[in-house]
């Protein structure tokens, strides 16, 4: 019941954001599970219309909470990566970055950063009073007939899946604003 309340609230600020004719601009900064289909990939992937930035975006809209989710996602990308276009990809506005930091950096021999990179985002985004939701274990999220074949991307549902997951974080993110 409590979470109930607590939804019921934060849908409630959002749609007096919404009335007020004020935007939610939110940013989804990633790598190739947040852009959706990865660029040269042969195996499959989502179009940009079905990756979960796009799908967060109308599920929002679907409750009548006007948002601007812009998909900041690159296939490849690693967390130093998205440290070094951090300023580039959120302009100043937004209100939420969802932060999808992927496994690039293990791949790639860059983990021991990892983990201070992200920290380094996240206090450069608190500093401009954006908050911040991690989007992290996707297969957590996502049911595990929603993977392509490579095994580490997500199909349409498993978009879907994560926009659901989002959606409420998200409400509750933007009550605040």
């Amino acid at each position: 019941m409590k979470g109930w309340v607590l939804g019921v609230a934060a849908a409630a600020a959002l749609f007096a954001t919404a009335a007020q004719g004020a935007e939610v601009n939110i940013v989804a900064l990633g790598a190739s599970n947040t852009y959706g289909s990865g660029r040269g990939r042969t195996n499959g992937g989502v179009p940009s219309s079905q990756a979960y930035p796009a799908q967060l975006q109308r599920l929002l809209a679907a409750k009548g909470v006007s948002a601007h989710v812009a998909n900041a996602g690159i296939p490849g990308d690693t967390t130093g990566g998205m440290l070094a276009r951090l300023n580039s990809a959120v302009p100043n506005g937004t209100m939420i970055v969802i932060l999808q930091p992927g496994g690039n950096d293990a791949r790639r021999g860059e983990g021991a950063s990892r983990q201070g990179n992200i920290a380094e985002i996240k206090h450069r985004l608190a500093a401009r009073h954006i908050k911040v939701i991690m989007l992290g274990h996707l297969g957590q999220i996502a049911p595990k007939n929603t993977r392509d074949p490579d095994g580490q991307h997500f199909n349409a549902q498993g978009h879907a899946a994560f926009a659901a997951w989002l959606a409420p974080q998200v409400m509750a993110a933007a009550r605040g604003k």
